[in-house]
């Protein structure tokens, strides 16, 4: 019986998933892990491996009822994921109500990486001949099975999780997720455990460490080494679970960045990363309600952009001006991907103009496209001094001090909370987004705050008049 067959089983036979592990002796830690988190009997190996990886003295007797695993790049993190979901699909059953479908969720980071997972479980099915006739219907995101289950495998935002009954939900570099929210990987997580409620299916988060902080390096802190934790957390470099990778390859990666080595191959959180502001200083900087404050005649104001070809990134714009010495944001502006940066530009120059403004400031971005297009419409262009990173640090004690005022615009105060300070090789402190993460808007914030004048004339503390 299909239903009785666990997945050691299924992996090792080469009419089933066996098919897709040419080299079996390679995948042992994987297997390893498997038997530790379905509680199955443990192997040749597998003890001194499971000590090594979970700090943990017990084999588990039950089945985990989560997973957490810190692993090291190119440790075939997405492969296996794609394999667990084929198993949990096809070769266990479930009891669900007649035309419910129960689903596999499985999130990634981006429509990207989501793309790899979603072609491998796609080749699992369609390469083999015992999979193949499982296939009622296939989608770009979905794998719907003659058996009323199904596989779908979504980018991170955890609104497109809600309506789905799940069955047992995996996430791909769950330290990585970006979404518009304050702590994405935590909103995904709490989505995704409010689906398996009902079903109480497994939840198996999967991710190359980052930095300590975030929901990953909080569940290793908690469970790592629990024997008694009914989260099962699993931490093994990359070498530990592919060894067919170039040890010298590896060695080479830790002489020229030591610290990013660790995280990457040895699956050791970062030390040299830390958050560059906290959401309570923020909060306390933004006036909630305010979106954008009209021109005032009288006051004199700055303006930033941070251009775009159109393609990529979005293109941004802000405006602000100074009270006393108090910097305040009075509009910000995002046109995000794909778009024609001519008619940017021109929107640009007209809402500049509107805050009587004939200069903005930018980056070097382009050379000299931007300050050619928007001197066709009127604007000066000038080129900054400053990198953004050297913006970020300035505006820091701004807001720690109260000396700032954001507007209400949550994708902005998302980017700037989600900022990073990296510390390198020299001692040398830099401000950045995170991985896959962005900065357009308050980049352009930054640049118009940091770099805003003072009052041509004294007026009204209008700051007090629009709260």
């Amino acid at each position: 019986m299909l239903n009785n067959l666990n997945i050691i089983q299924a992996l090792e036979d080469d009419g089933l998933l066996g098919q897709f592990l040419e080299d079996q002796d390679s995948w042992a830690a994987w297997k390893g892990f498997l038997r530790a988190f379905f509680g199955l009997r443990p192997a040749r190996g597998d003890l001194r491996r499971f000590k090594q990886c979970t700090g943990r003295e017990k084999w588990p007797k039950d089945p985990a009822k989560e997973a957490w695993l810190a692993i090291g790049v190119r440790g075939g993190k997405s492969y296996v994921i794609a394999l667990l979901a084929t198993y949990l699909t096809v070769f266990k059953e479930y009891d669900l109500s007649p035309g419910e479908v129960g689903y596999v969720l499985i999130v990634a980071p981006s429509k990207r990486q989501a793309g790899i997972i979603k072609r491998y479980v796609s080749s699992f099915f369609h390469d083999n001949d015992f999979l193949r006739p499982f296939v009622k219907n296939e989608t770009k995101e979905e794998i719907e099975l003659n058996n009323g289950l199904a596989i779908a495998v979504l980018s991170s935002d955890y609104r497109s999780l809600r309506g789905y009954t799940a069955i047992a939900a995996i996430v791909d570099e769950v330290a990585y997720l970006n979404a518009e929210g304050q702590k994405p990987d935590l909103e995904v997580v709490r989505a995704l455990r409010g689906r398996l409620m009902t079903t109480r299916g497994p939840l198996v988060c999967i991710s190359s460490p980052y930095a300590k902080r975030g929901t990953l390096y909080d569940t290793h802190k908690r469970n790592f080494g629990k024997d008694d934790s009914p989260i099962l957390v699993w931490q093994a470099s990359s070498l530990t679970m592919n060894p067919t990778l170039s040890r010298d390859a590896i060695d080479q990666a830790h002489e020229e960045d030591p610290e990013g080595a660790l995280a990457d191959y040895d699956a050791q959180f970062r030390s040299d990363i830390e958050s560059f502001v906290t959401r309570e200083a923020v909060d306390a900087v933004t006036i909630p309600g305010r979106y954008e404050i009209p021109f005032i005649a009288g006051v004199s104001y700055t303006g930033f952009c941070d251009p775009s070809g159109g393609s990529k990134d979005s293109m941004t714009l802000a405006i602000s001006h100074s009270e006393k010495k108090i910097k305040i944001l009075d509009c910000i502006r995002e046109v995000r991907p794909p778009f024609s940066p001519d008619q940017v530009v021109q929107d640009f120059a007209s809402t500049l103009k509107s805050y009587h403004l004939s200069t903005v400031t930018g980056d070097r971005y382009g050379g000299e496209w931007p300050r050619e297009r928007f001197r066709t419409h009127g604007i000066n262009y000038r080129i900054g001094k400053k990198p953004k990173s050297d913006l970020y640090k300035e505006m820091l004690p701004l807001i720690n001090s109260g000396e700032v005022e954001f507007l209400d615009h949550p994708r902005m105060i998302n980017q700037l909370v989600n900022l990073e300070r990296r510390t390198g090789r020299g001692g040398r402190d830099s401000i950045d987004h995170p991985p896959t993460g962005h900065d357009d808007l308050i980049n352009a914030a930054a640049g118009a705050l940091v770099s805003g004048k003072a009052l041509r004339k004294a007026g009204p503390l209008f700051r007090d008049e629009r709260r």
